[in-house]
């Protein structure tokens, strides 16, 4: 599995450090996907944007900012929200995903499409001290859809916008997600495929990574592939 083009959905404390992490370690290939312009309350965790950045797309205040120091990166830009209507057409565009987003919506959308169109990619969430990383690889690997079935409620997602996020906690999870799709660059596969990464940072940072099978039933697929697997001949 080898990948050129690396789709970044969010580019706020998750996206920054993960597109930063690509560029170095050489990805050429990248679009950017955000709605949102920079604001003053981003420039403390989200550290490649400016004060003269505030009120500008964050794509393209993060595609001036790439291509300035990484003059051989090519960034296509959308300053636009993912959903519905568009998912599906920029997920099949590109060989991996990275999810940095920060809605329980738009990650679900994230994983149905990717698992639709059977593009690899890698789920990122951070709250408060918490963090979680996770690879899916449709139709071989366990999906969010496996682990979370369905997205929280209005409650539950007001909560965790009220928990907030750790700058040093996100920067870490975004630099494994951009390590993910880097192997998968490589045509290597991904250290958290079918996996689960939760980094811990409320005390001694801990870093726990649990194995994640596919959920029976579920529209992934993943699980009867187990099966089939499980029963081939030799097995």
């Amino acid at each position: 599995m080898a990948t050129d083009r690396v789709l970044i959905v969010g580019v706020g404390g998750l996206g920054v450090p993960a597109l930063w992490a690509l560029a170095r370690a050489g990805a050429r290939r990248l679009t950017l996907v955000d709605p949102e312009p920079v604001e003053l309350s981003n420039l403390a965790r989200q550290v490649i944007f400016q004060t003269s950045d505030i009120g500008t797309p964050k794509v393209e205040a993060a595609a001036r900012w790439l291509v300035e120091r990484f003059p051989d990166v090519s960034v296509e830009r959308h300053p636009i929200a993912l959903d519905a209507s568009n998912a599906a057409h920029l997920v099949s565009a590109h060989d991996f995903v990275i999810d940095a987003t920060d809605s329980p919506i738009a990650k679900f959308l994230i994983n149905d499409a990717c698992v639709a169109v059977r593009t690899p990619f890698v789920y990122g969430g951070v709250v408060g001290m918490t963090g979680q990383a996770m690879t899916v690889i449709s139709g071989e690997t366990a999906c969010i859809r496996c682990v979370f079935e369905t997205p929280p409620d209005e409650d539950e997602i007001q909560s965790c916008r009220e928990a907030g996020i750790v700058g040093p906690v996100a920067g870490a999870i975004g630099e494994m997600q951009a390590g993910e799709a880097m192997r998968a660059m490589r045509a290597q596969k991904p250290l958290l495929s079918g996996k689960i990464l939760t980094y811990d940072a409320s005390g001694p940072s801990r870093v726990r990574i649990t194995a994640v099978s596919p959920r029976p039933g579920c529209g992934c697929g993943a699980s009867k592939q187990e099966h089939r697997e499980s029963h081939a001949p030799g097995r």
